[in-house]
């Protein structure tokens, strides 16, 4: 897919190191788990960990000199200098995870000299995997796709999620729902922000907007989006790299969305 040789070697790489680790967290899904607690709603467990081990090792292996920034902190790894950086979620829906609800995701995306280049969301549970390459377009297991065509919010299916801050600042986010539910046909929310970029770029919704992420949540993800057509923003409708908040759309909603929760 990808014309550059480097990019195509990254993107080789990539898709291998996230079908590695889905196949870790199948086999982890089910069993009794260690779990910690990053904050009151916001968990990490053994599976996190030995599928963010795997995509390191198996990029590493590739590309020894390459950066990294994994969710789950590592020293070593956020001490290494390079052009590249691997931005790695490992396992983007860990509620969902640990109760058993199959969304669930890795997310995978690089930068070349601060750039995003390429994005990667692979859901193992399904099996699909989603690509993109910075100019070449967005694919889903190698069949190019495009964000859907939908002009209108009253006839848009979207989605969302909720900040972990959500139990002690729900005023402004519930008001916020509020007023999205009430114009769009429908809202859904699946509990992992790669998966609903995935499914925007897809046309499988027409928007998505969310607070509070962070940048290994949106970033393979966001340039999927863009790739299929689509625009992402934050809330005012800048954009200065990728924003903690987020509005994805296939565009033609764009404006009436960002309306509706700024």
């Amino acid at each position: 897919m990808a014309r550059d040789p480097k990019l195509k070697k990254y993107l080789e790489v990539g898709v291998k190191a996230a079908e590695e680790a889905g196949t870790i967290l199948l086999r982890e899904r089910g069993r009794r788990r260690e779990i910690r607690y990053k904050g009151e709603i916001n968990l990490v467990t053994d599976a996190d960990l030995k599928s963010q081990e795997a995509l390191v090792g198996t990029i590493s292996r590739a590309f020894p000199g390459h950066a990294f920034l994994v969710e789950e902190k590592d020293k070593s790894l956020s001490r290494r200098e390079s052009d590249c950086r691997w931005i790695i979620d490992p396992l983007d829906g860990t509620t969902n995870f640990v109760h058993g609800y199959p969304f669930f995701s890795i997310s995978i995306a690089l930068e070349v000299k601060n750039r995003v280049e390429l994005g990667i969301v692979y859901l193992p549970f399904l099996q699909e995997m989603f690509t993109a390459v910075r100019g070449e377009g967005a694919f889903l297991n190698r069949k190019k796709i495009r964000v859907s065509r939908a002009g209108k919010i009253g006839k848009s299916l979207l989605v969302t999620g909720f900040p972990y801050y959500i139990h002690e600042r729900s005023r402004r986010v519930l008001a916020e729902f509020n007023r999205v539910v009430r114009a769009a046909r429908g809202i859904r929310r699946d509990g992992s922000a790669a998966i609903d970029l995935a499914f925007v770029a897809c046309g499988r919704f027409d928007g998505f907007f969310e607070r509070d992420l962070k940048i290994w949540d949106v970033s393979g993800g966001d340039l999927l989006v863009t790739e299929a057509g689509g625009r992402v923003t934050d809330y005012r409708a800048g954009r200065s790299g990728l924003p903690s908040e987020i509005v994805a759309t296939n565009g033609k909603i764009h404006r009436q969305l960002l309306n509706l929760v700024k």
